[in-house]
């Protein structure tokens, strides 16, 4: 197979980009680096590995990149922490939607004019920002009231693209929706340290190295947003890419959508002690809590009976394995600040 990944090299873009490479599968990646600046990924000088830089809502790249391909899989988005999608809420309305049309247009003539087989569109938990169904399974989208933050909407309309664009053309779809990527992706070379793990994961957009950069500062009483009863279920980027994969390549996954995710509950709370005890032993977690955020959720958690069905996929790598692998980075990338 070669796929056309937009976001190739951004978060969950490379986990997607080097599970692909890994299992022997040709890349053409599409990033701009706008939101990480530009790094040296471990696959990026595979042969198999096709770099271009471009922006994904320009139609005419796009849609030159998806003629050479079977797949495509449209991760491109502007996206981030609770804090990020209330500060940017126009931006990420705005630019999304234009990075969504673009896909499609390209899709759509791809799959016109060529082998373009299918388009796996990455859209997002946040469409279940108001769900009444607890865990929620993917038909609850249709039911529940629309997403409040620009952000859930945004993911939301980009699935009626998906499904508009079949009706319409013919053009094949799976969408996905995961739950909390989390976990440090292999983006730097050549060094066996933390730099390996790249840039990705900055402090303020992803609560697991926010909070363990505070405890490693210092940071007494630790604060959190909201009361800290906020529930949530972790899914490390490899476990999703192995997923997104499995979904791209199944023909009982075309015009399906899945929820893809960890199946470990654990509150931010919880969360917080788990990760004082870890780095800060002996000494008594004192909270303070800071104001929530307006995109904050306080249950998101999902059904994944569909995914573990048709695709056969459960996700393997435990929080506690997450966890180790954020300290590690954490305490690496701090010595000398």
């Amino acid at each position: 197979m070669r796929a056309l990944i937009t976001g190739s090299e951004g978060y969950l873009g490379g986990f997607i980009s080097a599970e692909l490479l890994a299992r022997g599968h040709s890349v053409v990646g599409l990033d701009n680096f706008v939101k990480y600046g530009p790094g040296r990924p471990a696959f990026g000088s595979h042969p198999r590995y096709r770099f271009v830089f471009g922006d994904a809502k320009d139609v005419e790249t796009v849609s030159r990149l998806a003629l050479e391909c079977d797949v495509f899989i449209a991760a491109a988005a502007l996206t981030g922490g609770v804090g990020y999608l209330d500060a940017k809420a126009y931006e990420i309305l705005a630019e999304n939607e234009r990075i969504t049309a673009a896909a499609f247009d390209a899709a759509v003539a791809a799959h016109r004019g060529a082998e373009l087989n299918r388009i796996v569109l990455i859209s997002s938990s946040a469409v279940y920002e108001n769900a009444f169904v607890i865990p929620t399974p993917e038909s609850h989208a249709a039911a529940c009231p629309a997403p409040r933050t620009t952000y859930g909407l945004q993911k939301l309309s980009a699935e009626f693209f998906a499904k508009s664009a079949h009706e319409a053309y013919g053009l094949p779809y799976t969408i996905i929706r995961p739950f909390n990527v989390a976990g440090l992706v292999p983006a730097l070379e050549p060094d066996d340290g933390p730099e390996r793990y790249g840039r990705q994961v900055w402090e303020g957009t992803h609560v697991i190295p926010e909070l363990t950069r505070k405890i490693l500062r210092g940071q007494e009483p630790l604060r959190i947003l909201g009361d800290g009863s906020q529930v949530r279920y972790f899914t490390h980027g490899r476990d999703l890419a192995a997923g997104i994969l499995s979904a791209a390549l199944h023909p009982g996954a075309e015009n399906e959508t899945f929820n893809l995710s960890g199946d470990e509950a654990v509150s931010v709370r919880s969360l917080a002690e788990r990760l004082w005890a870890r780095l800060a032993p002996g000494k008594s977690l004192a909270l303070a809590f800071d104001p929530p955020c307006g995109s904050e959720v306080s249950t998101r958690a999902p059904d994944v009976a569909k995914a573990a069905k048709i695709l056969g996929f459960q996700a393997a790598i435990r929080l506690d394995a997450i966890i180790d692998e954020v300290v590690y980075w954490a305490r690496e990338t701090m010595r000398g600040e």
